[in-house]
């Protein structure tokens, strides 16, 4: 259903000093080496008046996506580049970096889906298309010596345009992911050669003191950290949560716990936590977690920039069985998570990055997939929907195949924005259908989001 027009590269408009030289990882980008790329995308309706323009609009649209992205990359380099492996067999290393000199820049592809957009927001499933409307299905990390480090792909349906970016984790987790695309739009509606702009990121790795810039991983052959992974077949759907809803939990569960301390997010965390857990059906002593990925950059003393582009994230997990978890209140489960937050402390970062430089360690897909437990990514904070290209607001926030299993739980602001929630789910149809008629989950939910209702 995906008819593909055209591909070409796109390099820097400028080159830059930096993108000369070898641009070297950091310990938490290389422990990404074997994970998915990120692969998230705005859906964005066509104005009546160019949905029949004889293609005028579009090609407008891409040579202003192409020339915005050109000035997006003299700031965000390393995306334009390829990884490279330099293997020292004597002493059983190798050291991966980005080399920008030997690559031919950022992949764009023009494609076309002969359907609307209701097609995409109406069905209560996420359509399996949408997964087309990325470039890099089921690649991993190490895949970049190869591949392009950043690859858009500008999907015309007959009412709108999917715009989706797929990008390797080793050069940006979400915050660096959602601040280039932010800077890439804002280049977009400046509309000129002018490349300044206003968060420019900063590219110098952080190290522990006394390490650094340069990183050996002990390995000398992929095949010694690279693994390759396919998710069972899941049911894939988004759950809208309105402010007011989100601070009826909050209220709650610090009301139960007696505190005001919980968070909207570790409230909403804690009540997936608990239904998805319910419907599961697992035995009473059976001991679960809720695995929470935690940025890294506020918890340092001095902290990082939220500028810092590259990877600083880590995970934190609640656990208890799941007699606790369900015999407990919300609040008590949301106290778990809260816990598990505060303290993740400077000193906790420090030791586990220290840890991983005396034994790295190549994060496995398949390590992070606990069909017990449940998994909470990505951030209600990130601007996700200020990114308009000229469109206007987005319709719909959508992911690709990558880090999809049974218990992930993805969370976007909500479109309306003032503190409302959506949240991607994966979980196998029967448990998804069975999460659907659970009270307490229910009772929460707003609406199953659909902006065209």
């Amino acid at each position: 259903m995906i008819h593909y027009i055209s591909e070409c590269f796109i390099e820097p408009h400028t080159i830059p000093e930096q993108s000369k030289h070898p641009y070297h990882l950091g310990p938490w980008d290389l422990a990404m080496l074997s994970m998915h790329y990120i692969q998230k995308g705005l859906l964005y309706a066509k104005s009546p008046a160019t949905v029949d323009d004889g293609g005028r609009f579009m090609d407008d649209l891409l040579k202003k996506l192409k020339h915005s992205l050109s000035v997006a990359l003299v700031h965000f380099f390393p995306l334009a580049g390829r990884l490279a492996t330099i293997s020292y067999e004597d002493e059983g290393s190798s050291l991966v970096y980005v080399d920008c000199k030997n690559s031919p820049g950022a992949k764009f592809i023009h494609a076309r889906a002969d359907m609307s957009s209701s097609d995409i927001l109406s069905p209560s499933d996420v359509p399996l298309i949408v997964e087309s409307f990325f470039d890099h299905d089921r690649a991993v990390n190490h895949d970049g010596h190869s591949r392009p480090l950043l690859s858009v792909q500008v999907t015309e349906l007959v009412d709108a345009v999917f715009i989706g970016c797929s990008a390797n984790h080793t050069i940006v987790d979400g915050t660096s992911y959602w601040h280039f695309f932010n800077m890439w739009s804002e280049i977009f509606e400046a509309g000129d050669d002018n490349i300044s702009i206003s968060r420019p990121p900063i590219h110098q790795r952080w190290f522990p003191e006394g390490h650094g810039p340069i990183l050996k991983l002990p390995f000398t052959d992929p095949d010694q950290f690279i693994s390759r992974f396919e998710a069972p077949q899941l049911s894939k759907k988004y759950f809208h949560f309105s402010s007011e809803s989100v601070a009826a939990l909050k209220a709650k569960a610090n009301t139960e716990y007696e505190t005001n301390k919980i968070s909207s997010f570790q409230s909403l965390s804690a009540l997936m936590w608990r239904c998805i857990t319910r419907v599961r059906g697992l035995p009473p002593d059976q001991t679960i977690g809720c695995i929470m990925a935690i940025n890294n950059r506020s918890r340092l003393e001095p902290p990082l920039s939220e500028n810092y582009f590259g990877n600083s994230i880590h995970t934190i997990r609640g656990v208890a069985t799941v007699k606790e978890l369900l015999e407990n209140n919300l609040g008590w489960a949301a106290w778990k998570l809260h816990e598990a937050v505060v303290n993740h402390t400077d000193n906790v970062v420090r030791g586990a990055v220290k840890k991983w430089m005396e034994s790295p360690l190549i994060f496995q897909i398949a390590g992070m997939f606990d069909p017990l437990s449940v998994m909470i990514g990505s951030s209600p904070r990130f601007n996700k929907y200020g990114n308009v290209f000229g469109m206007g607001k987005a319709l719909c926030l959508r992911s690709g195949y990558a880090h999809k299993f049974d218990g992930t739980v993805a969370c976007y602001p909500g479109s309306e924005g003032g503190g409302s929630i959506e949240l991607e789910l994966c979980l196998p149809p029967a448990a998804m259908s069975a999460l659907e008629a659970d009270q307490e989950f229910m009772d929460a939910v707003t609406v199953s989001f659909n902006p065209l209702h």
